[in-house]
């Protein structure tokens, strides 16, 4: 008994310190489960010959995933996205599958391991992408938007892939040995084609009727008792159940648990369920994947790593050729089209799932899948310096290749305010500036942005508003105010920089991103900074003071008593931010200012207060705040 709890500690242990390195290194959990495996496997020999033992049990986090693939998946929405799901991500699956079954064949593969093969190399890492593009911030792109629409429809082709390869079992290796551990209990292992047939069809229909039908009344009843861990037990029941039956009509556990999660997509329970079952499918898949690390043989990485090495580097290359050319058959393009191709080029988490239960199939033999494992795990650590090429090489290349591809508007009026950056921050000073009949002249280059000012009366041009051909072109050197309101940090601070050296007399109001960008803008000499976000969250504050139940009036006066006390202790914040040349915002100093900030604030907070007999006649106004005062004397004549 004490080895399995040694066992479990090295297990988690591994996780816990690996899969935080791995993302903070930008590789992803994923990779981060895999390089567990390998160090307490086959590099310190911790874990041994229960790997595969385990392996077996972890697999069922697989069957999880794709029952919350299922519950993702909503009808109007795929509807709405099918050209690129069904067109974009369908041909890519096969056109990449047939590549992969013909180097396979060419290789010396039967066809069916070669098909086998291809499929599996079709798929692309749905955790890897996804993560990555979100946190670079591209997950919005139209080519991060197309790597979505096929990464789903990879996932939702691991279904019929799981369905069909027990079909290509070879009869030499079905003599080679056991079962490779499935269960043998059948229902149909003796049964005529005819009868399999209307079982299987069966089974599948009793899934959906359930689903339906029978799991709303049972997940009533559970929630009657009160009891969470009754309404967990039951989602395990339902997915543990599903997987049983498919696994007794020898269907994949995976296809009827996916079944499920798309019949109670649109269930009142859905996000109930997903939020019991999504932490033991995600500790399920990392055990899975430490798994395979451990499971990973370096004396065959040793006796065959220019095998692996060509073949990973041949999987990437042959993925990324018919992903461009997928990407300009689909009018991705540009760097879009780039990042499509690199994002997608290599194989995928499932392709370790579908080689282990290829293997147990008896379709790709074992020393072949010790191979391919390890071109898998390779083309897998080898995706963080695809997209570190799209950032160094294409994204600059296709930055300024943009900009060439139109030239900027002809600015036909001159006006005494200039806006740089229309986007949801830059049009609502715009459109307070047009109400009140002030002449402005906007800049921004996305079209899209000035289309839309366009449609509402507003003068706006196309064009780099940090260009300063441009500027002169819209009058800078004539203009009182220009007001910078750019989503980039750096191009706004430069900017800044650029016109208080050339037109010092040029007032500049700038939008700051947080307090850190602020002060670089006040440092660059930016005359008022405004952070984008302060006021809101002013506003909303007080909102949750009224909620408590503070006095409306009270509350406004707490708001005020806030500002002024940041307004009395900015100018030393600042001096110290700038004595440690914006450097730790977290020294001790700055610490130590901010609780003298807070002491001031809380001293503020309890002033006595007055409730006024008439909530229509307010007893306290607020007193007109220096900063205000500040901003009068300095307006621009």
């Amino acid at each position: 008994m004490t080895s399995y709890f040694i066992q479990a500690f090295i297990y988690l242990i591994a996780a816990v310190i690996a899969v935080p390195l791995a993302k903070r290194f930008g590789l992803g959990s994923v990779l981060g489960y895999l390089v567990a495996g390998v160090v307490i496997g086959p590099l310190l020999g911790l874990v041994g010959q229960e790997t595969t033992t385990i392996q077996h049990y972890a697999e069922f986090g697989v069957v999880m995933m794709l029952f919350l693939v299922g519950m993702e998946l909503d009808p109007k929405g795929l509807w709405a996205m099918r050209v690129r799901l069904l067109g974009l991500g369908g041909l890519q699956v096969v056109l990449t599958a047939a590549a992969g079954s013909a180097i396979g064949w060419w290789l010396g593969l039967v066809w069916q391991t070669a098909l086998a093969v291809g499929l599996i190399f079709a798929l692309s890492s749905t955790a890897i992408v996804l993560q990555t593009l979100n946190e670079k911030g591209l997950a919005k792109t139209e080519g991060g938007r197309s790597a979505f629409s096929v990464l789903l429809f990879q996932d939702i082709a691991v279904i019929p892939v799981l369905a069909l390869i027990p079909l290509l079992a070879l009869s030499e290796l079905m003599n080679a040995g056991d079962n490779g551990g499935h269960a043998s209990l059948s229902l149909v292992a003796h049964l005529p084609g005819w009868a399999h047939a209307l079982v299987v069809v069966g089974a599948i229909a009793s899934v959906i009727a359930a689903g339906y039908y029978l799991m709303p009344l049972l997940f009533r009843y559970v929630i009657g008792s009160g009891l969470r861990e009754v309404f967990t037990a039951t989602a395990l029941m339902l997915v543990i159940g599903i997987a049983a039956l498919m696994s007794l009509v020898n269907l994949s556990p995976a296809l009827g648990a996916f079944l499920a999660g798309v019949v109670l997509a649109n269930s009142e329970f859905k996000h109930e369920l997903e939020a019991n079952i999504e932490p033991f499918k995600g500790l399920l898949l990392g055990l899975f994947f430490i798994t395979v690390g451990a499971g990973i043989n370096f004396t065959v990485l040793a006796a065959q790593w220019g095998t692996v090495l060509s073949l990973g580097v041949a999987v990437i290359v042959v993925k990324g050729v018919i992903l461009l050319g997928l990407a300009l058959l689909f009018r991705v393009r540009g760097s879009n089209g780039w990042l499509f191709a690199l994002s997608l080029a290599q194989a995928g988490e499932f392709g370790f799932v579908l080689l282990t239960y290829s293997v147990q199939s008896r379709v790709i033999p074992a020393d072949i899948s010790q191979i391919l494992s390890l071109v898998v795990a390779l083309s897998m650590f080898l995706t963080p310096l695809l997209f570190i090429a799209y950032d160094r090489l294409v994204l600059p290349r296709y930055s300024s290749a943009k900009n060439d591809e139109r030239d900027p508007d002809a600015i036909e009026e001159h006006a005494p305010v200039i806006v740089a950056g229309v986007g949801r921050f830059g049009q609502i000073i715009c459109r307070l500036l047009r109400a009140n009949n002030i002449p402005i002249v906007a800049l921004d280059h996305e079209i899209e942005q000035i289309e839309i000012l366009r449609k509402i009366g507003i003068k706006s041009y196309f064009g780099d508003a940090s260009r300063s051909d441009l500027l002169e072109m819209a009058g800078i050197k004539s203009a009182r105010l220009l007001v910078i309101a750019l989503d980039d940090r750096d191009r706004a601070v430069q900017m800044v920089k650029h016109i208080k050296h050339a037109y010092p007399n040029v007032w500049v109001l700038a939008r700051a991103f947080d307090r850190g960008h602020g002060y670089q803008l006040r440092d660059a000499g930016a005359d008022d900074v405004v952070s984008e976000t302060y006021h809101s969250a002013l506003e909303l504050g007080g909102h949750a003071l009224t909620a408590m139940g503070v006095h409306p009036l009270r509350a406004k006066q707490m708001t005020w008593a806030f500002v002024q006390n940041e307004e009395v202790h900015e100018d030393e914040l600042f001096a110290t931010w700038k004595g440690m040349e914006g450097g730790n915002a977290f020294g001790p100093r700055y610490g130590e200012l901010f609780m003298k900030l807070e002491e001031a604030l809380n001293s503020a907070m309890q002033q006595e207060w007055h409730e006024p007999l008439r909530e229509d006649v307010p007893t306290w106004t607020p007193p007109e705040s220096e900063h205000v005062q500040k901003l009068i004397n300095k307006t621009p004549k």
